[in-house]
């Protein structure tokens, strides 16, 4: 095949983040979810036009034999607060496994885990042991905490617990709070455990959730299912570096943070075989299918690692490969293994410039200002995307994580 190389980076690279910004009030950040998850706003973006509607007629707006894909991460109780014994109160984020570094195994690891860490309040917690006392069946055991090796930006931290039967996942359901992002300005309430997470949330390892899921309830699953949309489900961690700000003045300054993907053969066979539209469900959706044809490209064309994609590779690889030809690459090289599952890691960066390989729509909130998310918002919809905020500001849309929703189509 005589294939082109994709040379838009060096556009994407000088790409002024100050140009996508714009005037957010405090007020039109929603703080708390709606008492109904399916009742929120939906902006529609079509063939240019906006129109709205209620996010539970969403499957009216979407074309029979469409196929959505949802990012199945669960968001863990990441947040452990302790307290020395003088006071001082040190707060541990976890973002993700060291020892074992497998997400399934440090969840299952019982006694001990080592992960990577951001600590709070550091400068009061310069050695020794944290503890923090939990309880099963009314008797009292200690969750311990450690600092092992210092890491860029973050801190190694050995736990241990002294319950022989509790695994870490349980430990923390015991001990952790859900890690609500900090632009609510508020503690953690007893209901974010359960509208910060989807109605479809299966496999632990997120400490942002996939927002622009937790607007889907059964009844809206059920109304797809009848119009013959076709659902299928990938899993994307989402780590701390969702909130990162964009600090330098171009993009290509900015260090993009690394997610993890696991997707099974059985989807990437299933999404091969697909001839209709793909609508992601969240820009970490997006990240995920897009990131995958890169790896797959990587593979026909035996680049070193196809289990990474650094930011800017997606923009220097060849291009003129199908989705089909992709996945396949990825579906062979993992009978070839013996694999079931593929566990990849990503740093893409989706710009204006990038040029889209698998979908055709996304579903998806409102996003920050200076943010990479609405740089992939402005490469999906080009710079409609002043049109489509400006229309949602005027029109009393709730923003960011527990806000309103979108559809955004490309074309």
């Amino acid at each position: 095949m005589d294939c082109n190389i994709n040379t838009n980076s060096l556009d994407a690279r000088q790409i002024q983040i100050s140009d996508f910004t714009y005037d957010l009030p405090d007020e039109r950040i929603a703080k708390h979810p709606l008492a109904n998850r399916d009742l929120s706003k939906l902006l529609i973006y079509k063939n240019g036009l906006i129109s709205e509607s209620v996010f539970e007629n969403l499957p009216s707006e979407i074309a029979a034999g469409t196929t959505m894909v949802f990012n199945n991460t669960k968001v863990i109780q990441a947040r452990l607060i302790f307290h020395k014994e003088t006071g001082a109160r040190i707060e541990i984020f976890c973002l993700e496994p060291l020892r074992p570094a497998d997400y399934n195994l440090a969840f299952q690891a019982c006694g001990s885990s080592s992960w990577k860490c951001i600590v709070g309040n550091a400068r009061k917690w310069k050695s020794g042991e944290l503890k923090m006392p939990f309880y099963v069946e009314d008797k009292e055991y200690f969750l311990k905490a450690e600092k092992q090796e210092a890491l860029e930006g973050a801190q190694e931290i050995f736990f241990s617990w002294n319950h022989p039967d509790l695994s870490f996942s349980e430990v923390l359901e015991q001990t952790g709070k859900i890690p609500i992002p900090p632009y609510l300005n508020r503690d953690t309430e007893a209901t974010d455990l359960l509208r910060y997470q989807t109605v479809y949330s299966k496999y632990e390892g997120s400490v942002a959730a996939p927002t622009a899921g937790l607007h889907f309830t059964e009844d809206v699953f059920s109304h797809l299912e009848a119009k013959k949309i076709r659902r299928e489900e990938l899993t994307l961690h989402v780590g701390a570096g969702t909130f990162k700000p964009v600090k330098s003045e171009q993009i290509g300054d900015h260090e993009m943070h690394t997610e993890h993907i696991q997707v099974t053969l059985e989807s990437l066979q299933n999404i091969i075989k697909l001839r209709g539209q793909i609508i992601a469900v969240g820009t970490t959706s997006v990240r995920s299918l897009e990131s995958l044809y890169w790896m797959g490209v990587k593979i026909l064309t035996k680049k070193e690692n196809p289990h990474l994609l650094e930011q800017w590779e997606a923009y220097q690889l060849p291009a003129d490969y199908s989705r089909q030809e992709s996945y396949q690459a990825i579906c062979s090289y993992m009978q070839e293994n013996d694999l079931t599952l593929f566990n990849v890691a990503t740093q893409i960066i989706i710009a204006p410039g990038y040029e889209f390989k698998v979908i055709s729509g996304l579903v998806t909130n409102f996003h920050q200002p200076q943010s990479t998310l609405l740089l992939l918002i402005s490469a999906l919809v080009g710079d409609n995307w002043k049109k489509i905020y400006q229309y949602a500001l005027k029109n009393d849309f709730r923003f960011l994580s527990y806000g309103d929703s979108s559809l955004l189509m490309r074309g």
